[in-house]
Order: structure tokens, then sequence, then C-alpha cells
């Protein structure tokens, strides 16, 4: 067996890697970063500034008439969204979102999901070059 080792080794390593990610030669729309800060404190809530930036980190640009969101989720509901306009590649657009708890939550308690939506045109096969990356979820 450990004289097979090499050759197995050497069979795996002529194997493509990363086939699967150089297929998509279209748009690919990332929430790139999530962030948040409180804005104001009241006596009974606080609200809290939510910014989302989402990339097209894809090689081709989004036809004009892309219809597509950018979806505040909690719990696996959707609670709002925000449109997003058609990006360039390796262009961003900023999402902001305003979420108002009481003062007595406690920290890391508050969950919520963003995930892009396309509407229409759905991308070929309804399938989004890179899924992992088309949502970001945030505590606090």
């Amino acid at each position: 067996m450990t004289r097979l080792l090499p050759f197995i080794f050497l069979a795996l390593s002529q194997l493509p890697i990363g086939t699967a990610a150089s297929a998509c030669s279209g748009a690919d729309l990332t929430v790139s970063s999530l962030s948040v800060a409180i804005v104001h404190h009241g006596r009974y809530l606080i609200s809290y500034r939510l910014v989302a930036t989402v990339t097209n980190a894809g090689r081709a640009a989004q036809v004009s008439s892309v219809l597509q969101f950018l979806d505040v989720k909690q719990y696996g509901k959707r609670l709002d969204d925000r449109g997003i306009p058609p990006l360039q590649p390796g262009q961003s657009y900023k999402v902001v979102y305003v979420w108002r708890r009481a003062v007595d939550a406690g920290n890391g308690t508050t969950p919520l999901n963003f995930r892009i939506r396309v509407v229409s045109p759905l991308p070929p096969g309804n399938n989004d070059c890179n899924p992992t990356k088309g949502a970001k979820d945030i505590w606090f």
C-alpha cells in the first residue's frame, strides 16, 4: 500500500482544481462586508445602523434591466429588502438598514441575515456563481 501512495498523489495532482469557480464568467454578486453601529440610544429603544456592501466579484457587468434586492431576514423570515442597482465588475454598492430594539436586549441576542435575491433576469440555470458569498449574518 505504501508503494502506491506516490502514484495516488501523482494522479490526484493531475486533477483540475477550481474548475467550478472558473466556470462562472458572468456577474457574481457577494455581500463583501457588513457592519453595525449604534446611531441613537433613547430611553426605551436603541437604533442601530447596519451597512452592507454588495460587490460584483465577477468578470462581467450586469444587464441594465436586472431586478435584484438585498433581503433582510431574521430566523428565515424576510423582514425587509433594499434594491441593488446593476453593477459593473469590481463595483460595489452600500445598503443601509436601520434596526431598532429594546434597550434591555442583551448583547449578541439579535441575529440578522442579509441575502442577495435576483428576481429578473435569473442567472443561467438559476445558479449563483458563488452562493455562499451571497449572504452574510450578523449578531448584535
